[in-house]
């Protein structure tokens, strides 16, 4: 299965190491072998001409919802595993959301089982941090991670009690986990689109910025007394972000990351109740949009995701107010880095460092052996690499979307990169003729 391949003539950019040359890169039995260099006795089985691209690390995303178990209608896993590839994403991390929950070890084992089989991309699930995310009952972490979670969330479900959570932090930070937690004040988040004038004018239910900045406040001091180590997902605030800054600087121990959504549009893309912009956190105002740029770009906001939610068409085609939140976006994480760095002068390596060393900085030991080498190329780490034509541009369309979701805020938009191979544990995962 593990044949030896050689990609020529491509431009190698590695954001971990500064590397950026047109050189060859070797793979064998799945791992990076040579980087500018011809092994002795090495003869590729297959070589990829990669004349004019750019050979990334495989990309890692930190929020990807594959819709298994319980929600097939809205994506199975041979869909979505099949997005991850055609975006570049090798490496990704599923909320606990499912139904039934994963909040039980064979639940678990069974999801990794069947993505491996795909062999499409890796897959780090998160588990429940309470039973049935209901916000009483703490999981079994500890059999959780020997299952293969690599964190403990409540999704979306936000948790109505401070003391379950502060049990829940004393409890990760005994066994050094990571709680991952989207900051969400319960009562206050409950509106369907950011407050504002926007929200105002179509007289849609709004979720104050309070909601983040209050949840944030009460994780941070938990922190504080607690020791744990909290990674914050999805922040939507300037307000949000100017508490990030100062909890860095205090030397606590968070991360966070945004999505593509937050990152480049605002509530201005609802125009007349257009669903495709109902999304949870919702897209907030352009100072909101400005700070969470600027935070990403330099480094207090750790990762971009893709916050890829499939959501099929019966549950998009609702009032505003009672349409699924969500969009598909796993194959859009690269080309919406790339905008980013050419519409804001970010430099090349950090927007790429965003969705690969950056990020798989976060999971940070939870990836045992492979934690030297996720998001980055290496000689001797996994072969899991994307080649991409980076000059290309490609309006994003529905029909050319492979998830089951067909639904973003970024239809009709045309976005620089494309796609042409990606390769996971040294084999073509997906390939272009």
């Amino acid at each position: 299965m593990n044949m030896k391949i050689r990609i020529d003539n491509g431009r190698v950019l590695d954001p971990a190491t500064g590397m950026d040359k047109v050189c060859s890169v070797a793979l064998a039995a799945g791992r990076v072998i040579a980087i500018d260099r011809t092994p002795e006795g090495f003869t590729p089985a297959r070589t990829i001409d990669a004349g004019g691209c750019w050979v990334l690390p495989g990309l890692v995303d930190l929020a990807a919802r594959l819709r298994e178990p319980g929600h097939e209608h809205e994506g199975m896993l041979e869909s979505e595993m099949a997005a991850a590839a055609a975006g570049g994403v090798t490496s990704l991390v599923c909320p606990p959301d499912t139904d039934p929950v994963l909040d039980e070890p064979g639940l678990v084992e069974m999801l990794k089982f069947r993505a491996e089989k795909l062999h499409q991309a890796r897959l780090f699930p998160l588990g429940a941090l309470t039973h049935g995310l209901a916000g009483e009952v703490l999981t079994e972490m500890v059999e959780l991670t020997e299952s293969g979670c690599i964190g403990f969330s409540q999704a979306e479900a936000a948790l109505a009690s401070t003391q379950v959570l502060q049990r829940a932090l004393q409890y990760a930070a005994s066994f050094g986990y990571t709680v991952w937690l989207r900051p969400q004040e319960l009562h206050l988040g409950k509106g369907v689109a950011a407050s504002g004038a926007i929200a105002t004018r179509l007289g849609l239910s709004g979720v104050p910025v309070a909601a983040e900045t209050i949840a944030l406040h009460t994780i941070f001091d938990l922190v504080r007394a607690t020791g744990a180590r909290v990674h914050l997902c999805r922040l939507s605030s300037g307000a949000g972000v100017q508490l990030l800054r100062r909890a860095k600087a205090e030397g606590l121990a968070v991360t966070a990351d945004v999505s593509i959504n937050s990152l480049m549009l605002t509530d201005a893309e609802i125009g007349y109740f257009d669903s495709r912009a109902r999304l949870t956190p919702p897209l907030r105002q352009q100072g909101d949009r400005d700070a969470l740029s600027a935070a990403l770009a330099d480094g207090t906001i750790d990762a971009l995701v893709s916050d890829h939610t499939p959501v099929d068409q019966d549950a998009k085609d609702l009032p505003f107010g009672e349409a699924e939140p969500g969009a598909t976006g796993l194959e859009l994480l690269l080309p919406v880095a790339l905008q980013w760095a050419q519409a804001e002068g970010v430099p090349l390596a950090r927007a790429l460092a965003v969705v690969t060393a950056g990020a798989a900085a976060v999971l940070g030991n939870a990836l045992g052996t492979l934690q030297a080498s996720v998001g980055r190329i290496v000689e001797g780490g996994v072969g899991d690499l994307c080649i991409v034509e980076a000059g290309a541009r490609r309006e994003v369309t529905q029909a050319a979307l492979l998830s089951q979701g067909k639904h973003t805020p970024f239809e009709g938009r045309t976005l620089p990169g494309r796609v042409r191979f990606t390769l996971v544990g040294g084999q073509v995962a997906f390939g272009e003729a």
